[in-house]
């Protein structure tokens, strides 16, 4: 007898996480025992996802994949010296020639709109161990069938990637929240012959195919029920954060504000490399996480640590990330 939609989600967020990781720890113990590997460690293994209450709403955040960088200074700092950022990684215990890039699409359950935020990579980046937002959505008891809107903080191509999946719309039953000034952008054919013309060839795929159902907003649009646009410019020219409200809970979801945890908190004036306009990504990143440091909320970031959600203080010139615990769990 098919178990309810429903029902499977209760079920799943009252066992928790333990009954996700089971098999997943034996698979990945039966691969080392054959393989003879029995301390290899892989830092772009999942969790797949993560859950927690905001108010009445349930957010689930999925982890769609991870890639691990060389040098960190050619991405973040990149108006620093080397030895710079270094310095500032050495000082946080973290290794000075690589780093670990997370990406994590989000789901929010409204009770009334099933709605996410972001897809990851989607179908083309599975070769590579990313979109693996739809093994997610299943073990989390979801379907894309369920999605009913998508929100989309901006259109690089980690964003929008799972959108369509073989030539088709991945969610059928949902529809779209886009930004006007962002959409504009990207599908602009001034993008030809720039180093932006293959994400405007990605979104001529993945976006445009779905923009009659799509509503495009401006900063302070509206996005759903207690969920609201802000615009936040400088990663993309058209770049939004959500702010989220349930039962007087908040939360933001600020997409590539900040892309890492250290090197964008601890220096948000610090240039990186996929900023379009460095300058007006930096003063973004102090006015979004200068707000969510003095208001004391929750927020969630793309490119956080997973489960990428946490708060945020003063800390020197910048910010501090404190991952959350069990704060929203309570």
């Amino acid at each position: 007898m098919p178990v309810p939609s429903g029902m499977k989600r209760r079920t799943l967020f009252a066992a928790g996480i333990g009954l996700l990781a089971a098999p997943m720890i034996l698979r990945e113990t039966a691969a080392m025992a054959a393989s003879g590997e029995k301390t290899k460690m892989d830092a772009t293994t999942q969790p797949r996802f993560n859950q927690f209450k905001l108010g009445s709403y349930k957010f689930t955040v999925f982890k769609d994949g991870a890639t691990i960088a060389e040098k960190p200074y050619d991405t973040f700092g990149t108006n620093q010296k080397p030895e710079t950022v270094q310095e500032l990684l050495a000082k946080n215990f973290l290794p000075t020639d690589k780093f670990v890039n997370t990406y994590a699409p989000t789901l929010i359950d409204t009770g009334s709109d099933v709605i996410l935020v972001d897809t990851g990579f989607g179908e083309g980046g599975r070769a590579r161990g990313s979109g693996q937002l739809r093994e997610g959505l299943e073990a989390a008891g979801y379907t894309p069938d369920d999605i009913t809107l998508v929100a989309l903080t901006h259109l690089h191509g980690d964003h929008i990637g799972g959108l369509m999946e073989g030539g088709a719309p991945a969610f059928k039953n949902a529809r779209y929240v886009i930004g006007q000034i962002e959409f504009d952008f990207w599908t602009d054919k001034a993008r030809e012959g720039t180093p932006a013309e293959g994400g405007h060839k990605a979104v001529l795929a993945n976006v445009v195919p779905l923009a009659e159902k799509a509503t495009f907003i401006g900063d302070g649009g509206k996005v759903a029920g207690g969920i609201t646009a802000m615009l936040a410019p400088g990663h993309t020219q058209g770049h939004m954060v959500f702010h989220v409200e349930s039962e007087g809970k908040r939360l933001l979801a600020t997409g590539d504000t900040a892309n890492h945890y250290i090197l964008s908190l601890q220096k948000p004036d610090w240039e990186v490399r996929f900023d379009m306009d460095k300058a007006q990504a930096a003063a973004t990143r102090r006015k979004v996480f200068g707000m969510i440091a003095a208001d004391k909320v929750a927020f969630v970031g793309y490119h956080m640590p997973f489960p990428a959600v946490g708060f945020v203080e003063t800390y020197e010139d910048g910010y501090r990330f404190v991952p959350k615990t069990y704060q929203l769990d309570l």
